[in-house]
Parts: C-alpha cells; structure tokens; sequence
C-alpha cells in the first residue's frame, strides 16, 4: 500500500515507519525537518519536508497515496497543530481523491472519558493538558464530518516498550480495568491493522492493557 505518515518525526511516527516498511509499504514520511529521520533508509521510503499549515504542501504529499496516518503531535501545551492540520490534511485528501484515513487521537475524549480515572481526567487533561485535550477533541470533530473513510486510534498513556500485539482495543467506555497505558510499538502495530482491515470504519477504538 502507498501511505503517507504525518507527525513522522514523532516517537508514534517512528515506530509507523519502521514497521510499514517491515511489512513492504511504500511510505510517504511528512514532516518539517528531513535530518531528523537520517536514521532510516529504504527503497520504499520518500521524505518530503513541509509544513502541516500549508494546504499546498500537504496536498503535494497527499497526491496520489492510498492511506493517510495522522499522528501529529502538539508542540506546546498551547497548539493548534493536530486539530488545523487535520483540517488541512482532510481537505487535500478531498481535492485529491484520497479516502483512507487512519488518525491517532487520545483515551479520554467525548465517551471514553468514562475510562479515565481521577487524575488523567480531572489533573491531566481537566487542567495540565487542557489545552492539548480540546485541540484533540477539535480534531476528532473534523475527522467525524469529513465524509472519510476513517478510523479515530484513542490510546493510553505512551510507554516505551516493545511491540507485544497482547493489548485491549474496542473495549466499551463503560470498561475500568485498564492500565490507561500502551507502548508506542503496539500504538503503531494496531494502526497498521488498520490500513488493510475495515473493522473499525467509522468507529473510534480504544487502545490499552
């Protein structure tokens, strides 16, 4: 499959690229400064430099892809970036007749808060990360009216640990035994599930131990 990863240079975007090659993918890495994935080489990979903010660059990495993966990160506690990114990236997937997309959120938005416990909903994203959680839900919200073929990744708290494919995914918002963690590896390695199982369409599975 020919996918495009935006947020490539992000701890969640490394492990996509990594593991997409392992699986013979032809991908697309977008990001804002190439020298931060030097590490990786590989026949099937392009890495186009560009800003998330400018409709015409992501429409030029959009072009002529199979599958978009949105794991963009924040930046700042104050940032816009995941939800007006997003918007952009939605926009050129329209213009460019790109249907597939697969956006990595948070636990804890609309219905899922119901997961959470105290301190991930009242101190982190209730006052710590207030910011970063309403610009999530900003997101979700333009991913469920884009008319896509989507599916919205909610994932714990990162951990670094190995990939292990034993995680809990699509569980109910009504579900409270849950580590409310998952390693990045297993973040990744349930998104790719993603890009050849329609499952999910449509849905917004939750990702946890």
């Amino acid at each position: 499959m020919k996918v495009v990863i935006f947020g490539s240079t992000g701890t969640i975007g490394k492990h996509l690229i990594e593991q997409s090659l392992e699986k013979g993918h032809q991908v697309l890495a977008f990001c804002r400064n190439a020298e931060k994935l030097n590490a990786f080489s590989n026949p099937n990979l392009k890495i186009k430099e560009g800003d998330v903010f400018n409709l015409d660059d992501v429409s030029s990495a959009i072009k002529g892809q199979e599958v978009v993966i949105i794991t963009l990160g924040s930046g700042s506690k104050k940032s816009i970036v995941r939800s007006q990114g997003t918007k952009n990236i939605i926009t050129a997937m329209n213009n460019n007749g790109v249907n597939r997309l697969i956006c990595q959120s948070t636990l804890g938005t609309y219905e899922s808060e119901e997961n959470l416990n105290f301190f991930w909903k009242y101190i982190m994203f209730g006052w710590f990360l207030k910011q970063v959680f309403i610009d999530h839900e900003l997101q979700e919200h333009y991913v469920k009216n884009s008319h896509l073929d989507w599916t919205i990744v909610r994932p714990g708290a990162f951990t670094n640990g190995e990939k292990t494919e034993r995680y809990k995914h699509g569980f109910s918002s009504k579900t409270k035994s849950l580590k409310l963690k998952i390693s990045r590896a297993d973040v990744a390695d349930f998104i790719l599930k993603q890009v050849t199982d329609t499952y999910y369409l449509h849905k917004t599975p939750g990702l946890s131990y």
